[in-house]
């Protein structure tokens, strides 16, 4: 496409769906299986460059602000252009096909193949398939490790309805909204505060909502100053973002800069010692920025080449098959350990990484045709049934890492 072709494309209307993001998903995912790799091998504990290995959990930041800022977008959308509001019941039906078909056979295999976890007591079946294990310690098992930020968006998803309403209001007011939904920052603030006042256990408290009610609280003001972009109803001061978009590699320079901080111990340690409650902030902020400054180049500003080239066939396809991948990865990870007799610690941190992306997307790819994609099409054959209602952006579930 020529760059006359690019610039003279129309802005993306209000509703319109942001394929660019797709690649933020693959982005997500992958960084998360490199997390992975480099615990297994023991390539974290390398003083030169182990940290960058160690922090790409940031990965789960970035899910977690984009699942804030797409599932948040209807809402504010239906206010903005005086349409119905999305049925709570239809949102949380939707979210249910998208993700429980998936994780319940992720659940299943892991607790019946992988030797560590067998035989498994009823109390790993129960926490696992209710998503209640991150909330009493030593519950999470083998290949299910990573599913602590997939429960803890599981809460985000159940209250997002309820906060959603009075976030927007009857009557849209932008500002008001944005304000509202930075509240979430407050709520993450006081529990850090709670934390460093010994009410709350860093070992256990990190995983729970309140931890990073900033983190989907940014991706929903990102979502309201958006649609209020889109539609011609925000104050000047909100064309900012669109003013950064137009400069992504500068964002993504600086998202680089923040990053090369969190790798050193400011952000707390590398493996999975406690934090302290200050390192947990620090770590907590830097996150947000990063994933924030990686988001806006991509959600607001015309389109141009770098969203064309975000946009393409691959990334939409990874987007696509990511849930699978953080769902099916660590027990391809596990299996690798188990065929080869490697102990833990121990293997190439090139190969091992190779390995676990082609088991962990074949795997993804399986899950994807075989029971994430045809559910979806049962979920839009029932809204085809009903009267229309304002566009959904498609999101997946968060990507996460090991505690």
């Amino acid at each position: 496409m020529s760059s006359a072709a690019v610039s003279s494309a129309p802005e993306p209307t209000a509703g319109a769906r942001l394929p660019a993001l797709d690649a933020l998903r693959a982005l997500g995912a992958t960084a998360v299986v490199a997390h992975h790799v480099g615990f297994h091998t023991g390539a974290t504990g390398n003083a030169a460059w182990g940290g960058w290995l160690a922090r790409l959990d940031v990965g789960v930041a970035i899910f977690f602000v984009l699942s804030g800022f797409l599932l948040f977008r209807p809402w504010a959308l239906s206010v903005a252009t005086g349409r119905r509001r999305p049925a709570a019941g239809r949102y949380l039906w939707r979210r249910a096909l998208r993700i429980l078909p998936a994780y319940w056979l992720t659940v299943v295999t892991c607790l019946i193949v992988l030797p560590q976890n067998r035989p498994a007591p009823a109390g790993d079946w129960l926490h696992h398939l209710t998503f209640t294990q991150i909330y009493a310690p030593g519950l999470l098992r083998n290949g299910l490790s990573q599913t602590w930020s997939l429960a803890t968006e599981v809460a985000f998803y159940l209250i997002l309805p309820l906060i959603a309403v009075p976030a927007t209001g009857r009557t849209w007011r932008p500002v008001r909204t944005v304000l509202a939904t930075c509240g979430g920052l407050l709520v993450t603030a006081g529990w850090l505060v709670a934390m460093a006042l010994g009410w709350l256990d860093m070992g256990l408290h990190t995983t729970w909502l309140p931890a990073y009610g900033g983190w989907f609280g940014a991706g929903m003001a990102l979502a309201a100053v958006h649609v209020a972009l889109r539609t011609g109803t925000g104050p000047a001061s909100f064309r900012i973002l669109d003013d950064l978009a137009a400069a992504p590699v500068a964002c993504w320079t600086a998202a680089v800069g923040l990053f090369a901080i969190a790798t050193t111990p400011v952000a707390g340690p590398r493996d999975l010692t406690e934090p302290s409650p200050a390192a947990f902030a620090v770590k907590l902020t830097l996150y947000l920025a990063i994933a924030v400054l990686i988001l806006v180049p991509v959600a607001f500003g015309p389109p141009n080449r770098v969203k064309v080239a975000l946009g393409a066939a691959p990334a939409r396809w990874l987007g696509a098959v990511s849930y699978g991948l953080f769902l099916w990865h660590p027990l391809v990870l596990e299996l690798i350990y188990l065929v080869t007799r490697r102990p833990l610690f121990t293997g190439g941190l090139v190969s091992t990484f190779a390995l676990t992306m082609a088991g962990g997307l074949a795997y993804a790819a399986v899950s994807y045709y075989g029971v994430e994609r045809p559910l979806q099409l049962l979920g839009s054959q029932r809204r085809a049934r009903r009267p229309a209602a304002p566009a959904e952006d498609r999101s997946v579930p968060a990507v996460g890492t090991a505690r």
